[in-house]
């Protein structure tokens, strides 16, 4: 079955050559229609998956051929739980960003819509490689159409310029985990992920190779103080860049860190290193909400929140892996937080698409220029109400059981830092409602009300489909948890070995 997970990596990218190609305006359609099918195959595979896999059989739809034995890295990809959760957020977030923009004019669309199909191809590389060197490559691979639609299709003059820093951020954060993999690799048989985690690094080089690595994930994520380039490059990119950025792209650090860095460098996370990573990612939470509370551009709210929900994430990814090499065995942290990713991805992606909704109407980022929406645009209140409480975390909708599990993981190993992690929730909910209040409710423009609309087809679609996952993955978040529970047991306990 592997020419499944064949098929999953190169459609995107022969659709992206098809669409640069593909010179008149329909070329929005093909791209649709290319991620339309990568998310039916991608919900084939999830139906065909073996969720009980034994030990031996976690990898399913494997590939593995040889690339270049002078460097011993083959062209290994294949999918587990982990892996495939990635893949579900991916293709399904793909068509949404996609359809997004079908009421925009988007000059050179053939070009836009080909990057965004060549993003997605960089992601699918990234979260099915099995190679050490193959993951950097794809790693860089995203950066790529990502900076161009950022640059290129921005808002206003600033956009090159805060693009660049972003650019250069994680350009160097890459070269710092190449660095790191690179030295990891000469101690080691090959680039091949069982070789790296069984790679001779006594405890000082591990720290070492911690720091190289993770500032790449810090970077991407971004953890305090590493976030700087966040703000500005999310404002400033296009609605769709600000998507893929958000919903798709920072969780491959999330995923980076808990599939290579946790297993390569046991040692330097059981010491001092994995204990500054809690207190910098805690920090990372009340500091990103703070400012999210004070901000009036709805984008920047938006940011730093996502830089508050991705500090918790983090704490407890580490939480859990100091507390399982001190001897008590625990994926919590690690399960929480993917669960979260996945929730986090398709709210984030919502809040976005509604903060892009609201410029439209209001012709402004300001939410002291808006208010009194909902009296006119009855359906889009409604469903960004839904965005808003998955974003807040309220029972019921997806963002809670993962924000619990976190918050439950980071208890078992501190209960200060639990204390000051969960003001998450509190803070979470001042700024968001603060948003939807200013921007749905009081007296607001009349002139501007008198002319808005509510929701158009294609809007309503793109809401309609992220409020069915807000709702759906609240009450039913175990099927989630099944998927990655084995992948994640098995990482944690290469840890240990």
């Amino acid at each position: 079955m592997s020419y499944l997970l064949l098929t999953l990596l190169l459609l995107p990218l022969v659709g992206s050559g098809l669409v640069f190609a593909w010179k008149n305006a329909s070329s929005k359609y093909l791209a649709l229609g290319i991620a339309l099918i990568q998310m039916l195959l991608t919900f084939y595979i999830l139906s065909d998956f073996n969720f009980e896999p034994t030990v031996d059989s976690v990898l399913q739809y494997e590939i593995n051929y040889p690339w270049s034995q002078f460097i011993k890295s083959n062209l290994h990809f294949g999918i587990d739980g982990m892996s495939l959760l990635l893949l579900l957020l991916t293709n399904i977030l793909s068509p949404l960003i996609i359809l997004s923009s079908f009421n925009e004019n988007v000059n050179y669309k053939n070009s836009f819509y080909g990057l965004i199909l060549l993003m997605q191809f960089g992601l699918i590389g990234v979260f099915t490689a099995l190679d050490g060197l193959l993951f950097y490559i794809f790693w860089e691979v995203t950066l790529i159409p990502i900076w161009f639609i950022a640059a290129l299709w921005g808002q206003e003059n600033k956009r090159m310029e805060f693009t660049t820093k972003f650019f250069v951020y994680t350009f160097v954060g890459s070269l710092f985990m190449l660095a790191g993999l690179i030295y990891v690799y000469i101690h080691s048989a090959s680039f091949a992920l069982t070789d790296l985690y069984n790679a001779d690094l006594g405890e000082t080089q591990q720290i070492v190779v911690f720091w190289f690595i993770f500032f790449a994930f810090a970077v991407k994520l971004p953890v305090f103080p590493f976030h700087t380039w966040q703000p500005d490059t999310y404002t400033y990119s296009p609605t769709q860049g600000s998507m893929l950025l958000s919903g798709i792209m920072l969780k491959m650090a999330i995923y980076g860190v808990i599939r290579y860095l946790l297993p390569i460098t046991p040692s330097a996370i059981f010491g001092i290193s994995g204990q500054i990573v809690i207190i910098l990612a805690i920090v990372g939470i009340v500091h990103g909400a703070l400012i999210a509370i004070i901000q009036v551009d709805m984008k920047r709210i938006i940011a730093y929140s996502s830089f508050s929900h991705v500090g918790l994430m983090v704490a407890g990814i580490f939480s859990s892996a100091v507390l399982t090499l001190r001897g008590t065995f625990t994926i919590e942290g690690a399960e929480g937080a993917l669960v979260q990713t996945f929730a986090h991805g398709i709210n984030v992606v919502g809040l976005f698409y509604c903060a892009d909704i609201l410029y439209k109407r209001f012709k402004s980022r300001d939410i002291r220029q808006m208010g009194g929406l909902a009296k006119v645009a009855p359906k889009f209140a409604v469903l960004f109400l839904l965005i808003i409480l998955g974003s807040m975390g309220v029972p019921l909708t997806n963002g809670f059981i993962g924000e619990f599990i976190l918050i439950k993981s980071i208890f078992d190993f501190n209960v200060l830092a639990s204390i000051i992690a969960g003001l998450t929730i509190i803070l979470c909910a001042v700024y968001l409602l603060r948003f939807y209040g200013k921007t749905m409710f009081g007296e607001g423009d009349a002139t501007v009300l008198s002319t808005a609309k509510d929701l158009s087809a294609a809007e309503f679609s793109v809401l309609a489909s992220i409020v069915v996952f807000v709702i759906l993955l609240g009450i039913f978040p175990q099927p989630i948890m099944d998927m990655v529970g084995s992948s994640l047991r098995l990482v944690y306990a290469s840890m240990i070995n």
